[in-house]
């Protein structure tokens, strides 16, 4: 019987979680794979740390790198994180010792995939990173293998459960945007600093990874991104009262062989099927030919799918296939032509806290029709007892550049009371 010799790489939650269902699972993993699963050897930055996990003395690897040199490593799992430091030193260098690598460093492959990819073509070795786009959503390894007929024009979705549990906890429990992060660090569902899932730039990393699989693009920063921190309560009630949810979506298109990558809040009607994805769950949409519109819903994020997705790409190598990481070879891989989204047209919600008092409105509609932006919807809500008033616009599809432009004018006027509010719509 082959085997294959597997150093994992970091022991936190899902380091752990894989260590103890390599070791529980070998025997079925073997009969499917037709090959055997060995953890010879682990590593981390505490070895005295405490873990649900039995490590035998021989196993323990005090310097990670050197999983990088010994012969009897076949494949490193990486699960150290980040972008750089000890994580990106260990996958370059496994990948030019001949190593097979797996890993569920979103940042990592979304900075260095082409390079990593370059290296691991050149050394006839695998690069897997199925683990490192939503969990237990099997995007990645669909989009290589399931979808691989189809041109695809979109893809887009939830890819963020963090950020989804924070917005519709808000929407359905009715609690502030404060408390709903305080919940959800009790829970396990945000980090203690959940910067990179607020912000947008857990979202971007995955964007990349799925836009260059989808084009067969290399990896490119011309992305807009902008997170959830500014959505409060209030912004959720408007939306319902509207006929729509807020979600934090992604979105990567084909238009007139140009690419738009993008993330940012969104208002979607209320009937859609995104609209109804609540909680740490995920979705992704793929628009092409011939499927037409599939779609992949789960798990996002925690041990267990995560997990799921590790096994997928450790059971590729078991069964000895050595494949492209991002399915073409890097010579074949375009440099296509990636656009900002200033001139594209959306329809947007804008929120206005201004002073009660006359020619207010007049003035912010002139604004509006100095940017030739045309106004679809207005509501005006006055709390006479604050002596403020709130104005929601739902303009008709505009150039997005004369939106950024109408809101930054009007943001400096001084019956402005609070930074206005812009979410785009997507009616799609």
């Amino acid at each position: 019987m082959r085997k294959l010799n597997i150093a994992i790489i970091g022991l936190g939650n899902i380091g752990s979680y894989l260590f103890n269902y390599l070791n529980e699972n070998k025997k079925i993993l073997t009969e499917k794979n037709n090959c055997l699963p060995v953890v010879k050897y682990v590593s981390a930055k505490n070895k005295g740390r405490k873990r649900k996990i039995k490590i035998n003395k021989d196993q323990w690897l005090n310097n990670y790198l050197d999983a990088t040199k010994k012969n009897d490593v076949d494949l490193i799992i990486e699960l150290i994180g980040g972008a750089e430091g000890p994580a990106k030193k260990l996958v370059f260098n496994a990948l030019k010792n001949k190593k097979h690598v797996v890993t569920a460093n979103k940042a990592l492959i979304a900075k260095y995939g082409d390079q990593l990819s370059k290296i691991a073509e050149k050394n006839k070795v695998n690069l897997e990173f199925e683990a490192s786009v939503c969990g237990g959503v099997p995007i990645i390894r669909s989009l290589k293998e399931g979808l691989i007929a189809n041109k695809i024009s979109k893809i887009y979705g939830i890819f963020n459960g963090t950020s989804n549990y924070i917005l519709s906890s808000m929407d359905k429990e009715n609690k502030s945007f404060e408390e709903v992060l305080s919940n959800a660090k009790i829970l396990g569902y945000a980090e203690s600093n959940p910067s990179s899932d607020l912000n947008g730039s857990d979202v971007s990393s995955k964007l990349k990874i799925l836009c260059s699989l989808c084009f067969n693009s290399y990896l490119n920063e011309n992305i807009y991104v902008e997170g959830i921190n500014d959505i409060d309560k209030t912004d959720i009630d408007n939306a319902n009262k509207l006929g729509y949810k807020i979600k934090l979506l992604g979105f990567a298109e084909l238009i007139n062989n140009k690419i738009y990558q993008r993330v940012h809040p969104t208002l979607i009607k209320k009937n859609s099927y995104v609209a109804g994805i609540d909680g740490v769950l995920n979705a992704v949409i793929i628009d092409g030919k011939p499927v037409g519109q599939s779609i992949i819903q789960g798990e996002g994020a925690g041990p267990a799918p995560t997990t799921s997705a590790l096994i997928s790409d450790i059971s590729s190598i078991l069964r000895g296939n050595v494949k492209f990481p991002f399915s073409l070879s890097s010579k074949e891989r375009k440099n296509l032509i990636f656009q900002n989204i200033k001139e594209r047209f959306f329809s947007a919600y804008l929120r206005f806290e201004v002073a009660d008092k006359p020619g207010v409105l007049s003035n912010i509609t002139n604004i509006f029709s100095k940017y030739k932006v045309s106004i679809k919807r207005l509501i005006q809500n006055p709390y006479k007892n604050k002596k403020i008033s709130s104005i929601i616009i739902i303009t008709h599809s505009s150039k997005d550049h004369s939106l950024k432009k109408l809101l930054k004018e009007i943001s400096k006027k001084n019956y402005i009371k609070r930074k206005p509010k812009l979410i785009r719509i997507d009616n799609g």
